[in-house]
């Protein structure tokens, strides 16, 4: 009776992983965050993308490896029970990561991305991979990934309005994985947002004036009291996350057959179509 064929690097023996070599395996690279997500939903939100990149890994055959659990949340730092790296660690984190498999000559490598605030890092670092090693990495940012046409279906006139840090997607889709830790009863919906320099906080990264968008070093706690800075996450259901988490599974395996039919180290955004 042959062994269960397995996806996650991490269950995997040394020899198990070497006779995978041959069939040069796409390789998914999870990222998430350890961070405040308003008082309903873990704070560990990297065992959603962990949980994300495993399916994907079962349906398309790819491999995941562990889940970084840590990003770059500067804004977050004033809360506690958030753990978030500088930037510089968080670069080097990635590019280490990255290093271990393209040095053994797997060069087929997904970035998975569940928390908004690593893209800006994860740009520099496989922009530098281009550059110094002739590899393109390409990125998903999950969360980001849900299209309008979905949110109007699974929110209704509401529609995208429900994306916003505390809100959907991460409650719905902790509620489908996690629904265990999951407290929907601590919820309390606080408009109230604050005010720094005396002028009101417009999100994580500025404050408004005379029309204009100020960029300032607004922290969660600033914005607002809870970490629901925006949307209202009791219009989030499981059921949503599992629809959520059916797209982004399905979107993401498709990508996987992709890379496998394509050289990432042919960059090939000059060969322009008619």
């Amino acid at each position: 009776m042959s062994a269960k064929r397995k996806h996650l690097l991490e269950e995997m023996t040394y020899p198990e992983f070497r006779d995978r070599l041959p069939e040069d395996p796409v390789i998914l690279i999870p990222l998430g965050s350890q961070e405040i997500q308003g008082p309903m939903a873990p704070m560990g939100d990297f065992m959603l993308t962990r949980a994300l990149a495993a399916e994907v890994a079962a349906a398309s055959g790819a491999i995941a490896a562990p889940t970084l659990p840590f990003g770059h949340a500067d804004y977050f730092r004033s809360v506690p029970g958030g753990i978030a790296l500088s930037a510089d660690a968080f670069r080097a984190t990635l590019r280490d990561i990255l290093d271990n498999f393209m040095d053994h000559g797997l060069t087929r490598l997904v970035i998975l991305n569940g928390h908004s605030g690593n893209y800006p890092l994860i740009d520099q670092v496989i922009r530098a991979v281009r550059r110094e090693r002739g590899l393109l990495v390409p990125c998903v940012n999950l969360w980001r990934s849900v299209p309008d046409d979905l949110w109007t279906e699974l929110h209704g006139e509401f529609g995208k309005r429900a994306f916003a840090h505390g809100g959907d997607p991460v409650t719905s889709v902790a509620l489908h994985y996690v629904p265990e830790l999951t407290r929907m009863d601590l919820i309390e919906i606080d408009d109230r947002f604050g005010r720094l320099l005396d002028l009101p906080t417009r999100g994580l990264g500025a404050v408004g004036f005379d029309g204009l968008d100020v960029g300032l070093a607004v922290n969660v706690d600033d914005h607002c009291s809870n970490g629901i800075a925006g949307g209202d996450p009791r219009r989030s259901t499981p059921e949503i996350g599992a629809r959520i988490v059916q797209h982004l599974v399905g979107a993401c395996t498709a990508l996987v057959e992709h890379m496998r039919s394509v050289d990432p180290t042919v960059p090939t955004s000059n060969n322009r179509g008619n």
